[in-house]
């Protein structure tokens, strides 16, 4: 222990300093290599750094490019639609221009075309004048020539040849002036002639529905025909003898028929039969005697009708046969337009068309009254009922302008007067007034059958249908037969047929449609 202590003592300053030394180079060895390992680490870290601050200032140096790239191309793109648009700019100009010249090439061509006109009409202009002149000129030799004789002529002579040559000179000048005045006054009367017309149909406000002739007889049982037959058909047969009318007896319910043309003998045998059919005592004797007085009773109820038209238009001192045969026609219709009535609204419109024109009222409406006073007798009388009514008038007296115009009031012979004009323009307002007339249905379903076929027989058309009565024509054509500028002539062409070839009142619509339709399938 002492020796250890000893040596300890002896080696301990110099083992000190030694494995200080020894400790130091291990300690420096150790913070070299910990340094060393420790900037290894930080070269890494500031590498790995500097790598991502290359690749943020490469990526950011891409971006800038990338919007320097775009910045340009906005740039050009913007140069190129500015260079463009002059382009656009320059040739609208440029057309411009071509139009302006194209135009003023035209109007020199115009111009060029008047300005030749023009001289070739100076050129004209001055061989007649030319021409005028050598006229002139042995015209002052006439005159001079004439006033050499004049000298040897009297007063009277020389005023004669003077107003002889004054009317030559002006006899072209009054000609002119006479056709211009004529021009103006036809036009002054036919307008004066459509307010007078106009204004009379505003202020006559008559019925214009149309009474309908009953022919059918209703009967209170079907017991009654057997009844109306009698024994053997003696009732039938007496009831027809003495009437003048068929008795019509079929299987139609609850009615019997009478026909006859003659309206007056229907209306007896009507009232007749309802009188027998309400006693009750249908036989021969009962006939006879109801028919003869219901015949007095018609009779009486005709004399009484005209004489209401009469006193409804205040029209006095007419003969009474025409007062009887004017009532008759109460029982007359006319297209189912009853011919009393339309007499009446006849004269009424005649009598306000006369007042406006300053004409005879009271003659207007005699007229009016009497114009289809034929009517009543064309059963009976052959010819016209204007020719009827016209030498019926004559014979009771009445005035050379009633029955003159009663006579041409369908232009069957020449009118004397101005009431003859006033007669078919009023026959014509009260026929063609709404509702006035009726057709008769195989009438109509003719017409609009012709109306029809006429449109179909033009080609390209497809369908066509007469609607609102016939008074309009709807016509369907192909779209690809037909154009437009032709559908325009298509529906002249049918309008033009349908006047030529087709009766009717009023006027009928032709309406050409043509459609085009486009068809695909997406499949």
């Amino acid at each position: 222990m002492e020796s250890f202590e000893i040596f300890w003592n002896g080696i301990n300053p110099i083992v000190i300093n030694v494995g200080f030394v020894i400790l130091g180079f291990f300690f420096h060895a150790y913070l070299t290599r910990t340094n060393a390992v420790a900037a290894s680490h930080r070269g890494s870290v500031i590498l790995d750094e500097a790598k991502k601050q290359a690749e943020a200032i490469k990526h950011e140096a891409g971006v800038s490019a990338r919007e320097e790239v775009l910045k340009a191309r906005e740039q050009a793109e913007k140069s190129l639609d500015q260079k463009r648009q002059s382009i656009i700019q320059l040739e609208d100009r440029v057309v411009a221009r071509e139009k302006d010249i194209s135009r003023k090439l035209e109007l020199l061509d115009v111009k060029d075309h008047v300005l030749s006109a023009k001289l070739d009409k100076a050129e004209q202009q001055n061989d007649d004048l030319k021409t005028k002149q050598l006229e002139l000129k042995a015209r002052i030799e006439e005159e001079n020539r004439r006033i050499q004789e004049v000298g040897a002529l009297s007063k009277e002579d020389a005023r004669k040849l003077i107003m002889d040559q004054t009317e030559e000179e002006l006899e072209s000048e009054i000609s002119g002036l006479i056709r211009s005045q004529q021009k103006k006054i036809y036009e002054q009367a036919r307008a004066e002639a459509r307010d007078v017309i106009c204004s009379a149909i505003e202020r006559y406000a008559g019925d214009h529905v149309s009474n309908i002739t009953v022919t059918q007889v209703a009967i209170p049982s079907e017991d009654m025909k057997g009844r109306l037959i009698g024994k053997e058909g003696r009732n039938f047969k007496s009831f027809e003898m003495e009437s003048g009318v068929n008795l019509i007896i079929d299987e139609t319910p609850g009615m019997v028929q009478l026909s006859s043309f003659d309206p007056v003998r229907r209306e007896v045998a009507r009232v007749a039969l309802e009188k027998l059919m309400a006693d009750g005592r249908i036989h021969p004797a009962s006939i006879e005697e109801t028919v003869k007085k219901t015949r007095t009773e018609v009779d009486e109820i005709i004399r009484q009708a005209g004489e209401d038209a009469l006193y409804k238009l205040g029209i006095s001192g007419v003969d009474p046969e025409l007062v009887k045969v004017l009532g008759r026609l109460k029982y007359r219709t006319s297209y189912k337009q009853n011919v009393l009535d339309h007499s009446v609204e006849m004269a009424s419109l005649m009598a306000m068309m006369a007042a406006d024109l300053d004409l005879d009222v009271d003659l207007a409406k005699r007229v009016g009254i009497f114009h289809d006073l034929g009517k009543a007798l064309d059963h009976d009388v052959e010819g016209s009922h204007a020719a009827i009514g016209a030498n019926l008038l004559r014979k009771y007296g009445e005035a050379p302008l009633v029955y003159n115009a009663v006579a041409a009031h369908h232009e069957e012979v020449e009118k004397s007067s101005v009431y003859a004009v006033l007669a078919s323009a009023a026959d014509a307002m009260t026929a063609a007034r709404p509702g006035a007339r009726i057709d008769t249905t195989d009438l109509y379903l003719q017409r609009l059958d012709k109306l029809e076929k006429i449109a179909l027989s033009f080609k390209g058309v497809e369908k066509c249908y007469a609607i609102q009565a016939g008074r309009e024509l709807r016509v369907m054509v192909e779209g690809d037969k037909v154009d437009d500028a032709r559908a325009l002539i298509v529906a002249r062409e049918i309008a033009n047929r349908i006047q030529s070839e087709v009766k009717y009142p009023g006027q009928v619509k032709v309406t050409v449609i043509r459609e085009t339709r486009a068809i695909e399938y997406a499949k």
